[in-house]
């Protein structure tokens, strides 16, 4: 409905299965390659694949879970409602639009799945502002990046890969600064950009 779109329409559910294209497919191609250049039997690989789909079960059920939760807020019209609501930030959005991205990797823990959460939210505020979709979309992302040290799966993978269990409250306590910080100068470049010729996208 107006104003997130100019004519009410229904949102298009479509699903496409664009296999080539996935992240997945490449790496799977290149497993199998290097499988058989390393003489490994086709029951070895399919074992050895299963014991890694054991591993990341929780993982996968995790991001899984994540994109569920971005086509449901997308579907019901929360993400509009959250633009439209954000776009009262005004001009100040580019860098507030910014740490809404550092939060959705602080959260969820990928930046994959704060662009799923966001994405579109993003989108329909950065419209409603007369800004570029682009440069928010890509905002999100990069301040994402700099929420990722701060992520509970982050801290855990490394307080277990170091075998230093038990510190992961430290951990946090010490790059939680270094992370907002970070990200700020993320932020306060993504509002040069939106503003401020020659930077202007």
């Amino acid at each position: 409905m107006p104003p997130v779109s100019p004519v009410p329409a229904g949102e298009a559910a479509i699903f496409r299965f664009n296999f080539l294209s996935f992240t997945g497919t490449g790496i799977l191609v290149a497993a199998l390659l290097s499988g058989f250049m390393m003489r490994f039997s086709l029951k070895r690989m399919l074992f050895i694949y299963g014991k890694t789909l054991k591993r990341v079960r929780f993982s996968l059920l995790t991001v899984s879970a994540m994109l569920a939760l971005g086509y449901i807020t997308r579907y019901s019209g929360m993400d509009a409602t959250l633009g439209l609501a954000f776009a009262r930030a005004g001009v100040l959005y580019p860098f507030f639009g910014t740490l809404l991205g550092w939060l959705g990797v602080a959260l969820t823990g990928s930046d994959t799945s704060s662009n799923v959460l966001f994405g579109s939210l993003q989108k329909i505020t950065a419209e409603q502002l007369g800004l570029s979709p682009v440069l928010m979309a890509t905002a999100n992302s990069s301040g994402g990046v700099m929420g990722k040290m701060i992520d509970a799966q982050s801290i855990v993978v490394a307080s277990t890969a170091t075998r230093w269990y038990g510190y992961e409250g430290r951990i946090l306590r010490y790059v939680f600064w270094h992370s907002l910080v970070l990200a700020a100068l993320v932020a306060l470049l993504v509002f040069l950009q939106a503003y401020v010729y020659p930077l202007e996208i």
